[in-house]
């Protein structure tokens, strides 16, 4: 009677196919994990910059923090920068003249950049 199984050479044969495959795939799927994070940055970013106008047209003065716009119900909780998976991942650029208030415009603070070479602290 003949034992039933795969020999060492098939064995290594389906090895080297998984192989090549994950060394075609896996450097597109962490592109592809990068841009979705690049996203959302830039809806994230989006939406805190129009919680920030919307804070300003209603009271006349820009938010002291971002606390302050969760406390006053214009966000649901301070999101977390994507890039850096922080809430403190957030630089806070206070008003260019000298309007009441602390946040005039939010940017990621981490130092990478994306594909085209555009930092996150520039979007």
């Amino acid at each position: 009677m003949k034992a039933k199984g795969f020999t060492l050479i098939e064995l290594l044969v389906v090895m080297a196919i998984i192989a090549t495959l994950l060394a075609i795939v896996a450097p597109r799927y962490f592109r592809h994990l990068d841009r979705a994070k690049e996203t959302a940055l830039h809806q994230t970013l989006n939406v805190v910059r129009d919680a920030i106008d919307k804070y300003h047209a209603d009271k006349d003065k820009y938010p002291a923090s971002l606390d302050e716009l969760v406390e006053q119900r214009y966000l649901r909780q301070v999101p977390v920068d994507p890039i850096s998976g922080s809430k403190e991942g957030w630089t806070l650029l206070p008003p260019p003249d000298d309007a009441a208030g602390g946040v005039w415009d939010i940017h990621s603070a981490d130092e990478g950049s994306d594909e085209a070479g555009v930092a996150y602290r520039d979007y």
